[in-house]
Order: C-alpha cells, then structure tokens, then sequence
C-alpha cells in the first residue's frame, strides 16, 4: 500500500484524556525517520531545546524504528543516533526494515527481500556502487557481499542492539503495534514490527497507550488507546517528536 493511500485511510482523531509519564520523567517519543537525517537533525534541535527547560524531570528519548530505507542518507541517520546515545539516555526501537535488514545480512538470499522494501537508497548511502545496485535482485548476492563489506561494525551492534518494544508507566513503545488480546510479554516479533489492519482498527484495552509508528499518517493520530506518530518522513519532511510529561503526551512543534 502506497503513502497516500495510508495517510487517506487513517484520519487524526481528536485528543483524549491520557494518563501522565511516571512521576519525574518526561518520555519523547520520535516517529518513522526512513533516510532523512536532515529532519533528523531538526528533531533533535527542538530536543535540545525543549530539554533545556526541564527543572529536575529525567528525560529519556524513545525513537519507534524504522532508521533506514526510502530516504536518501540511512547511513547518516544511524550514525547520529549512535552518537547522540553518547550523550543522551535512548531506547531503540526495531523496524520492519531493520528487522528485514538484520535478516538478510544473515542470509544472503534473503537480501532482494530487502531490496523490494526501498533498500536502494540506504545501499548507495553506504558507497555501493550504482552499477552494482542497478542490476538489483538479479545481483543480490554480490550486492550484499558488498554491502556488508561496507557495512561499518558500530552500525551492525547498533542495528542487532534495537528492542522490540519498551514500557514506562503507563505507555508502551513499539514499532507497528500489538496483537490484541496476547499479553505483551508474549507478543510475536513479527506483530510488533508488522502489524496494520488488526491492530489500527482495534478498540481493544491493552493495559497501555501504545505509542507506536508504521503507518503514515497526516498528522499524530490520538486514539483512546494508542498514538500514531508516523508522519512519513521520507515524503512530508514531517518527523514527529511526541513529549509526554506529568501532563500527558502533546506534539513537540
């Protein structure tokens, strides 16, 4: 399914009431970044400005996945996020993209897999040669022998490092979504970082705002249980940064 027809399906709602971050944290909650480390660069300049005016709050960045693929500087994303985790406490989110990533570095022949999933930009951002990713998946192979090749270790720790989801009081952190009605300790990896349909049409009670990407949207999508803050990125230049503090979650403008 395209972008347009994402964004067309799933409408904002309006804001309900939520419950607040545990007492003396402020969560930030960052959506679908896909190769844009331009916008990257702009959330977080309204990080270091919004963190600034904390008075004694523990603030912690969430970023929801999907670091890679579509935009055209993958490799510069993931090394400002390396970076930025020197410095600052992040928990890292697993994509489907990382996930079909970390799978065909393990198994070559699954490396068109990712091809199909707009890998090209992330390929050539890593300085693959054109010539190689022109003949696509007919080359997999030795696309992927030089991709991995090129593939610096720091990234390959930092991809196979990524969580399938985080909790903090009450708000839950993943990818795509959960599973309604399984636990979230027995969530599959698959649901949590592909899941649409079953889960966006969902009034299902999780025990949690799920707080979660995926799926575009045009603007944060509030739900009484869950908060889409995928606003594609790669396509709007639109990357959300969601701060829920002791008065809920609000859009860090």
């Amino acid at each position: 399914m395209v972008l347009g027809a994402l964004i067309s399906r799933f409408r904002t709602a309006q804001p309900v009431a939520y419950p607040p971050a545990p007492a003396g944290r402020v969560l930030y909650a960052i959506g679908d970044v896909h190769g844009r480390s331009d916008a990257l660069d702009l959330a977080f300049a309204r990080l270091d400005a919004d963190r600034a005016t904390l008075e004694g709050e523990e603030p912690i960045e969430i970023y929801v996945g999907d670091y890679i693929d579509r935009g055209p500087d993958s490799r510069g994303v993931v090394e400002r996020l390396i970076r930025r985790a020197e410095t600052v406490d992040c928990v890292f989110l697993r994509g489907n993209h990382e996930a079909t990533l970390i799978e065909a570095l393990g198994e070559d022949a699954l490396f068109g897999d990712w091809l199909d999933m707009g890998a090209v930009p992330t390929i050539l951002s890593y300085g693959v040669e054109p010539w190689m990713v022109q003949a696509g998946s007919q080359n997999a192979a030795d696309l992927a022998r030089a991709f991995k090749a090129l593939l610096p270790q720091s990234h390959f720790r930092f991809l196979g490092a990524t969580h399938s989801w985080a909790r903090f009081g009450s708000y839950v952190f993943v990818h795509a979504g959960l599973k309604p009605g399984v636990p979230l300790e027995a969530q599959r990896p698959d649901d949590l970082f592909w899941i649409r349909s079953e889960f966006l049409k969902s009034n299902h009670d999780f025990g949690h705002i799920v707080v979660h990407g995926h799926t575009p949207v045009n603007a944060v999508d509030f739900r009484a249980n869950r908060i889409n803050i995928d606003t594609g990125a790669y396509a709007t230049n639109r990357l959300t940064v969601l701060r829920i503090d002791e008065a809920g979650p609000r859009v860090l403008d």
